[in-house]
């Protein structure tokens, strides 16, 4: 009884704080992006859960409770793809996922007693889609942590990656091994509802944690200044805050001059080195002093100015898209089409035919002027 009621004081607290997060973020998080809502849902089921699987609550609860929280996975998942991929938009059929594995969910639990063997099979599944919910988020949090330049957001990174994904595992993991319904998404009971003050406590750090006020580029870098690009567009005072002004100065000097962003395979530690500062320093400076927040973001700024600068010459007009795409550092040309593509809203074609499209008329304007002039000449 004494650990049944330390059980039931843990949920408590945890459906307690789940509720008081989902409700400051729907009073004061305006505006409501991706990863708010998703905050919030993940708040509310986390709440939820908390509740429906705790000691003593009626089985009918749980039956037309359970199906429903059984695609908290995917809640996760999305919420990880939305915080730590700035490109990232929820689709259409993201919502379908979540409502088909509801589907499975309610399947499972009405049909337990009429049809056991296929509803302990579809249990199987639900956990199975679990695990590899939790193994994509996983995925997706290392995939572009060596990229991020949110220092919050990389420390969230190795919370999220430690804490959470071990609690879906291991709860996922023990339900491949349970075959009663009694115990459909509940395992351990304690060990859930520590689980979920962990969680609950990493979702509070997400919340209120301050994000930038602007996630895009606060400048753009100008070439040919007697000043620095950078620290003359954001200026001294506000570069001497933010960063040390002569490192932004040799950062400047760095792309704009020796356009080191066309080196291939160029990270950030291979710039932290070139700039000869610590890594966390250079971070600091492109996300703080420059307002980026992905380094790749840093880059493919510098190496779209180039490329769009070489599809508006005339003089380039017969040299290959994939070969400006090269030049300009990009590696391949799906992510040089999609990035320009997301940049400009035209594909590199059609943006070459329509800045070619206006230098033309001007040209042929003055040779016929040109013509006509010498024509009178010729009269005259």
């Amino acid at each position: 009884m004494g650990l049944t009621a330390l059980d039931l004081g843990v949920r408590g607290a945890t459906a307690g704080l789940f509720l008081m997060m989902a409700v400051v973020v729907l009073a004061r998080g305006r505006p409501l992006d991706a990863i708010k809502l998703l905050g919030v849902a993940m708040a509310v089921a986390g709440a939820a859960y908390a509740v429906v699987t705790a000691p003593f609550v009626p089985k009918a609860v749980m039956v037309w409770t359970l199906p429903v929280l059984t695609a908290n996975p995917t809640l996760f998942w999305l919420w990880a793809r939305a915080t730590f991929d700035d490109d990232f938009a929820v689709r259409r059929w993201h919502g379908a996922l979540w409502l088909v594995i509801v589907g499975i969910g309610f399947a499972v639990t009405l049909g337990w007693t009429t049809w056991p063997t296929l509803a302990q099979s579809g249990a199987r599944l639900l956990s199975t889609v679990a695990l590899a919910l939790a193994l994509l988020a996983a995925m997706q949090t290392v995939r572009t942590w060596s990229v991020d330049l949110v220092a919050g957001r990389r420390r969230l990174r190795a919370a999220v990656l430690v804490a959470t994904l071990i609690f879906i595992v291991v709860v996922a993991g023990a339900d491949l091994m349970s075959t009663s319904a009694a115990k459909l998404g509940v395992s351990g009971s304690l060990f859930t509802g520590l689980g979920l003050l962990i969680v609950a406590t990493l979702a509070a750090w997400t919340v209120f944690y301050p994000p930038p006020a602007d996630s895009g580029p606060l400048m753009t870098a100008t070439k040919g200044s007697e000043e620095t690009g950078i620290v003359a567009q954001i200026g001294p005072d506000r570069a001497a805050e933010a960063i040390d002004p002569l490192l932004l100065r040799r950062l400047d000097y760095l792309v704009t001059v020796e356009r080191i962003y066309r080196r291939e395979g160029l990270t950030i530690g291979m710039l932290a080195v070139k700039l000869d500062v610590p890594d966390y320093r250079l971070r600091q400076a492109i996300n703080e002093g420059l307002g980026y927040r992905n380094f790749n973001a840093f880059l493919n700024r510098y190496r779209l100015d180039e490329a769009k600068a070489a599809l508006s010459d005339a003089g380039q007009r017969d040299v290959p898209v994939l070969t400006i795409a090269m030049d300009a550092g990009f590696q391949s040309i799906g992510p040089f089409n999609r990035a320009f593509k997301a940049d400009t809203g035209l594909t590199p074609t059609e943006f070459r035919g329509d800045a070619l499209g206006r230098l033309l008329p001007k040209r042929t304007d003055k040779d016929g002027d040109l013509a006509s002039n010498q024509s009178r000449g010729k009269i005259g």
